[in-house]
């Protein structure tokens, strides 16, 4: 009787987490319990005339919510609840065109439909879910005893009227795709397409190549360019905006309250027998993990902590690292199969070929040795002479790595190098390096890592918004944004943004800022919007019509493509010129460049070496014969000229691959005609959207 007690009060809300769980729930409008007011003021939508009110998407946004919150732990940020918004606003829209779209075809779902989903051989997964027992079965006994109990009545009209729905869909479905098949035929192209393999020869040269003093570029260029491609400038409406804005940055106070808190937690943590548990009970960030870890696999700051206290059942730290503070229980320590090392070093940079560069390369690099070895200090040597801007400004710092991160001189070098001892010039395919390995370590730990966030406090995070509020106060009184920020100490930036634009550069989506701009008027200041990891407050400098951008609007982006089209006909030209005179073999020795090879290319490889990505080139190897060149071919980083040298025929295809290809295919076919026939009603339909009038 205990557990009927239970089920009977807990009915409803594990229905409703199921329902959510299916990803579903906006169906339940059908079950009345969501009904349209039917007056103007609630309506937050309307489908060919048909109303959505803003109950029935509010609740189905609150159970979203709820969802995401009782999957994750976590509340949704404000740009994510603004994204889940989205994502439901457009699921009642397009539930609605089913809807309609059904009782225009006559679907109808029957009572005895209904039933079969619940107490036929079969029963629907949500049946399963919830009535299943240990072995994957329904227990019938415990289903008809939630049909009989009046308790759960309007839940069941609930579920059953959820199970309608989803039959509804099933059957429109199944109308949809009847026609849909794909023929042995084309799981044989597929097939071949995934695994054909071919070798081939190239020239090519790239466009980077012709130095841009090189080639002029004159005003009619630059007009012609625009005149034949004015579509690529076509804009809509378009907002010009300044906007400034304050980081959720946690204060000092903020970050030693976390690290006192985790302070005050070290020595329970050291007495702690099950660390998994102690990890979720302190709703650490980081999950407990068996793995053992190299020094180099560690962040720097946590691997400094743990590797300086190389004691198994110590607790180092807090650790900051990152926007977090860790606290590290060191479990187990061993010996590793692999060195790791630390070093720095200094680069100077020559490219290969040029055999003066290298020299000279080589012998500033023996004169900074000579240095080094007087006394110089090597981080100071590194910061004013390196090459490599990624570690220069570190001292030539390159951190801890283990064997196959560097290329093959450099690695011998530095794992073959005393501690401490300056060794070079090492010659790479980058210029020469002096290197000084100034770490080494053999041994890996076990830890489990409490790791909390770094993230303002309320307090902090109200101080925040008043300062924004300030600004957007005073930049509408004065009406002088960029006078008020810069008082307030404020920097600005500035920005374009189109009219209806889902992804904002730098900012990402946001409701409240079209909502803003879609109403405001030129010089209108927004009030302060929150984000996920900020607040904003925009101001309205104008306001574009849709139409197409100007010429002298676009001029500085139509020089880089005019000078690329040049470049590009001056290297087709002259590979051209080559291949018609000296044929493929004499290619490379004409042009004074060499003939590269690439093996085991297939049709998903775009991105070649020393290309970049050129998916002509793909097409024009499997385009070619054995033996067969190509004619010259104008990419979009070189033109090119290839020989296909070996071409690579799949094995067999077997029945299993066939069926898995066809299934593939077949989904992916079922989801492209749900898609388009979804648009196309979309597209068709007259839909009007009201959620601005409730600030959405």
């Amino acid at each position: 009787m205990g557990i009927m007690n239970k089920l009977r009060e807990q009915t409803g809300v594990i229905l409703w987490i199921l329902v959510i769980s299916f990803g579903i729930i906006w169906v339940l409008q059908d079950t009345g319990a969501f009904d349209v007011i039917g007056r103007t003021g609630d309506t937050i939508a309307e489908v060919n005339g048909e109303p959505i009110s803003y109950q029935e998407y509010a609740r189905a946004v609150e159970a979203q919510l709820q969802a995401f919150q009782q999957q994750t732990g976590e509340s949704p940020t404000p740009q994510l609840t603004d994204l889940i918004r989205e994502q439901v606003f457009n699921a009642l829209i397009e539930e609605r065109l089913r809807e309609q779209a059904m009782k225009k075809l006559g679907i109808r779902v029957t009572d005895d439909e209904v039933v079969q989903m619940v107490l036929g051989e079969n029963p629907h997964p949500i049946i399963k879910a919830y009535f299943g027992d240990e072995n994957g079965n329904v227990n019938r006994a415990l289903l008809q005893n939630f049909i009989d109990n009046p308790a759960a009545r309007e839940d069941w009209i609930r579920l059953e009227e959820y199970l309608r729905a989803e039959r509804g869909r099933q059957k429109l479905e199944q109308l949809l795709l009847a026609t849909v098949r794909v023929s042995d035929q084309e799981v044989e192209e597929e097939y071949r397409r995934r695994t054909l393999r071919a070798d081939a020869h190239y020239i090519a040269l790239r466009y980077a190549e012709v130095p841009d003093d090189s080639v002029s570029v004159s005003d009619s260029d630059l007009r012609r360019y625009y005149n034949a491609h004015r579509e690529d400038f076509k804009r809509k409406r378009t907002y010009l905006v300044s906007y400034a804005s304050l980081p959720k940055t946690p204060t000092a106070e903020d970050t030693a309250q976390v690290l006192n808190e985790l302070n005050q937690l070290k020595t329970r943590f050291a007495e702690a027998e099950n660390d998994s548990l102690f990890l979720v009970r302190y709703a650490s960030e980081r999950p407990y993990t068996d793995a053992f870890f190299r020094r180099d696999e560690l962040d720097e700051a946590i691997g400094e902590a743990v590797f300086g206290h190389l004691e198994p059942g110590a607790v180092v730290g807090p650790v900051i690292s990152g926007n977090q503070a860790h606290l590290i229980k060191i479990r187990a320590v061993r010996p590793s199969n692999e060195v790791v090392v630390r070093a720095r070093h200094i680069l100077l940079q020559a490219p290969e070929g040029d055999a003066a560069a290298r020299e000279r390369a080589r012998q500033e690099a023996l004169a900074l040795k000579r240095q080094l070895e007087q006394g110089a200090d090597f981080a100071t040597l590194a910061r004013e002479h390196s090459d490599d801007p990624g570690s220069a400004n570190r001292g030539g710092d390159l951190g801890w790595f283990g064997r196959g991160r560097m290329v093959e001189p450099f690695e011998k070098a530095a794992f073959e190098a005393p501690l401490g001892r300056v060794v070079g010039p090492v010659e790479t395919r980058f210029g020469y390096h002096l290197i000084q390995v100034t770490g080494r370590a053999q041994q890996e730990v076990q830890l489990a890592d409490l790791a909390l966030p770094l993230t303002p406090s309320l307090a902090t995070l109200n101080r925040i918004q008043e300062r924004m509020e300030d600004l957007a106060y005073y930049a509408s009184e004065s009406g002088d944004f960029r006078a008020e920020a810069q008082r307030l100490g404020l920097q600005v930036q500035d920005m374009r943004i189109e009219e209806g634009q889902q992804i904002i550069p730098g900012i990402g989506q946001s409701r409240a800022i079209q909502n803003f701009l879609a109403d405001a008027r030129k010089g209108a200041v927004s009030p302060v919007i929150e984000l996920d990891d900020r607040f904003i407050v925009l101001h309205l400098v104008r306001i574009e019509p849709e139409g197409y951008r100007s010429f002298e609007e676009v001029r500085e982006e139509l020089r880089p493509r005019v000078l690329l089209e040049k470049k590009k006909e001056i290297q087709v030209a002259r590979l051209r010129r080559a291949l018609a005179q000296h044929g493929f073999d004499g290619l490379a020795s004409a042009l004074g460049t060499s003939v590269q090879t690439i093996t085991q290319l297939s049709y998903t490889q775009t991105i070649l070496p020393g290309l970049g990505r050129e998916p002509r080139f793909v097409g024009t190897v499997f385009g070619l014969q054995e033996g067969q060149t190509s004619d010259v071919v104008a990419g979009e980083n070189a033109a090119f000229v290839v020989q296909l040298t070996q071409l690579y025929e799949p094995p067999p295809l077997t029945e299993a691959m066939r069926n898995q290809i066809r299934q593939q295919l077949l989904n992916q076919r079922r989801q492209q005609v749900l898609s388009q026939w979804t648009a196309a009603l979309r597209e068709q339909a007259e839909i009007k959207d009201h959620r601005r009038r409730f600030e959405l």
